[in-house]
């Protein structure tokens, strides 16, 4: 027992910076993270109202959320390599520039060519942005302390996802769509002061960068990505078909073009790690559950158990709030004790949680629904801080780059791969899709949770 809850080994990477230059470097960072997961959530929400606005159909306008995310899959990889070559600083604050001024593009566009444009733009700077953001943490704090900064991290992003729907409502509440993205420019004005003032230089290295290897990365995964949405919508054989052999022939060719490179886009080499292999699998099945039950939970209150859209949002929130409290305390122990077997008890507690969900009553009381979202909560949060350690941990310090961008890869794989399986629960029964929905996510925590402790058995026989 007493090894499952030995005090870990990482990379050290360094002593990390003074307390005063931590605060600002980390603030800087936060805030970018902050606006690049909200902007993947808040769109959703408005969409309706983008389409009455600009008068086209509601299909037609979900290429304002579908070109964020595929320009964000694509370029997520491309930039974290770049990061290693160029340095973690500066495509950090380059993607931060790109945000802020396609946000401004989208908050003036006045048509839908021009408003998807610009949320092409945008999705690549979210991408320099969260493709590095991980290696920056990692150079902030000493790697002592690396479990809370990364706390931090996946407290921010859980929270920007997890409150997206809710921030949107409150916003078009208040105005117009178009400030959904102009909120976004003062804010990464203050990211971008506080990036140039205070966030450090990072090691460069000198392997060069693949430009062609980077083309066939992003082609290869936006078209992978693309795929997993057409078949989850019943598009045509054919095109699913043609769309999946040509991705997996792009990523074929990029594998053997860098076969043997010393820091590969995609990082197979990471892979080639046990506990890298297995924590970046159980963050895949993690978001994947997460995005089942935030997508399909909307439709199981309002839908099958007749709640309104408000009284949902209020249901909804003790998840995000109990991550919130959640994740800064999970990162600390993460500092002491195994990540596998702290991730592996959280994301049991989110299978419990999900399951409960599923089996709830025709008529379930307000405490009922609100101790069952508490539990889902806690466990999401009690994941998320050890495993983005573990990922960031146990990648060698030269390949920071590599692991802070296969930390965002995953996590955005997860979430497809969730979205594109409501899709097809609602296929199969628009009635009970969503308690499908939640059925499907219970088995991708409880897998979850079996890869997180296969962590502890790498472990001991490393040992």
């Amino acid at each position: 027992m007493a090894s499952l809850f030995s005090r870990q080994e990482i990379h050290a990477v360094g002593p990390g910076l003074p307390a005063h230059e931590r605060f600002g470097s980390l603030l800087a960072v936060m805030l970018g993270v902050c606006v690049a997961s909200l902007d993947t959530a808040i769109a959703n929400t408005a969409l309706p109202t983008i389409a009455n606005e600009l008068r086209v159909s509601e299909a037609a306008s979900t290429w304002v959320v579908s070109g964020y995310q595929l320009a964000m899959v694509a370029a997520l990889l491309p930039a974290a390599a770049l990061g290693d070559v160029l340095g973690h600083r500066r495509v950090f604050l380059w993607g931060l520039v790109l945000f802020t001024v396609s946000s401004l593009g989208c908050g003036l566009a006045d048509s839908l060519p021009a408003l998807v444009g610009w949320r092409v733009v945008q999705g690549l700077g979210a991408a320099g942005v969260m493709g590095v953001n991980g290696a920056l943490v990692r150079v902030i704090y000493p790697s002592g302390m690396l479990g809370r900064g990364l706390g931090v991290n996946a407290l921010v992003v859980g929270l920007a996802f997890a409150g997206g729907p809710t921030a949107a409502s409150l916003v078009l509440l208040l105005g117009s769509w178009h400030w959904l993205f102009l909120i976004n420019v003062p804010i990464c004005a203050v990211a971008v002061f506080y990036g140039l003032r205070f966030l450090p230089a990072t090691e460069r290295h000198g392997h060069g960068f693949d430009g062609l290897a980077a083309l066939l990365c992003a082609a290869a995964l936006a078209l992978l990505a693309s795929t997993l949405t057409e078949a989850a919508h019943q598009a045509t054989v054919e095109s699913v078909v043609v769309q999946a052999v040509l991705g997996f022939g792009l990523l074929a060719w990029l594998l053997k073009r860098q076969s043997g490179h010393p820091a590969p886009i995609l990082a197979v080499d990471l892979l080639r790690n046990p506990v890298f292999a297995l924590s970046a699998a159980t963050a895949v099945c993690s978001f994947a559950a997460q995005a089942l039950a935030f997508i399909s939970l909307p439709f199981l209150f309002q839908a099958l158990l007749g709640y309104s859209q408000v009284e949902t949002g209020f249901l909804i929130t003790p998840w995000p709030l109990v991550v919130a409290a959640m994740a800064p305390v999970a990162g600390r122990l993460s500092d002491r004790y195994e990540s596998g077997m702290l991730c592996g008890v959280g994301l049991a507690l989110l299978a419990l949680g999900l399951l409960s969900l599923a089996l709830l009553p025709p008529h379930p009381t307000v405490a009922g629904i609100v101790w069952r979202m508490a539990l889902c909560g806690a466990g999401f949060g009690f994941f998320q801080s050890p495993n983005l350690r573990a990922i960031m941990g146990s990648a060698p310090a030269s390949r920071s780059g590599g692991a802070s961008g296969m930390v965002g890869t995953v996590r955005l794989l997860g979430q497809s791969s969730g979205a594109a399986l409501v899709a097809a629960c609602f296929h199969v029964s628009s009635t009970n899709g969503a308690v499908y929905a939640l059925w499907l996510g219970t088995a991708c925590a409880a897998s979850a949770s079996v890869f997180s402790f296969l962590r502890l058995r790498r472990r001991a026989l490393a040992a």
